[in-house]
């Protein structure tokens, strides 16, 4: 799919307040969340991701003191791709000392309200590197913006796929470096204890985790000893250790890098 790019001029983008430094390449590029809250409503209402750009740009601009907005474009759940200072164009958003180094992709993610990347925004994502890497000499790097940089950026869920190699969303490679395998559908119920939750879902979960080579029953019922080796594998994929088996635990069980 060729990238659903947003050009500047269609989300009503203010100009530069001066030139951007040119960026002749890059080792690769660094991926970002916004920090704050973000409304889950904007995944059923693009009109909500242009207005949440433009406030970002606002925010950067007004508030940072930046010339612009300070990422290279910008990711949204619905797979479209904003343009912000875009290719060859030196990033604010990286840290200082850091920005020559990557070009700066947001995605439309927070600390709060929408937390979990949809697939539609983790493809956005991908569109925009490959985007980076045939036409603004982009380097095959993926790295998340706390690589380098003392920040929670960006957040856990987008980090811990980063970390297992930024897989496309149904079997895809971001990069190439990933080894899993595809991950079924969520069955659309968290799986915890207590109390005990029943099901064929717990017994698939179990079952792989067995075939990754953890020790545990698949007798269908996720009880304390399910939990307890839920925390180890969160642990282990540096994410939060809640003992939930949610969205992006369920993902790992299946598409994370054996370790």
């Amino acid at each position: 799919m060729a990238i659903d790019l947003v050009a500047r001029r269609d989300w009503r983008a203010r100009a530069p307040r001066g030139d951007y430094t040119r960026l002749a390449s890059t080792r690769g590029v660094k991926v970002h969340y916004t920090g704050g809250r973000v409304e889950p409503g904007i995944v059923g209402d693009h009109a909500g991701c242009v207005s949440l750009v433009q406030s970002i740009q606002r925010h950067h601009m007004d508030g940072n003191g930046w010339m612009d907005i300070g990422y290279s474009f910008v990711a949204c759940p619905h797979r479209k791709v904003f343009e912000g200072r875009g290719l060859h164009n030196l990033p604010a958003a990286n840290g200082a000392g850091l920005n020559s180094g990557h070009y700066a992709v947001l995605g439309l993610v927070g600390n709060a309200g929408l937390v979990q990347p949809t697939d539609g925004l983790l493809h956005a994502i991908l569109d925009a590197i490959e985007h980076a890497r045939e036409r603004g000499d982009a380097g095959r790097e993926i790295k998340g913006h706390r690589d380098g940089f003392s920040t929670d950026c960006p957040g856990e869920p987008l980090y811990a796929w980063v970390r297992r190699g930024a897989p496309r969303p149904g079997g895809g490679n971001g990069d190439g470096n990933g080894d899993g395998g595809t991950a079924p559908p969520f069955p659309g119920r968290l799986l915890k204890f207590p109390p005990v939750t029943r099901g064929d879902d717990v017994r698939a979960w179990q079952r792989r985790m067995r075939e990754r080579g953890w020790e545990l029953a698949a007798d269908g019922a996720y009880g304390s000893e399910s939990r307890d080796v839920c925390r180890r594998f969160q642990r282990q994929q540096g994410i939060d250790d809640d003992g939930v088996v949610g969205p992006v635990t369920w993902r790992l069980t299946w598409e994370a890098p054996q370790r």
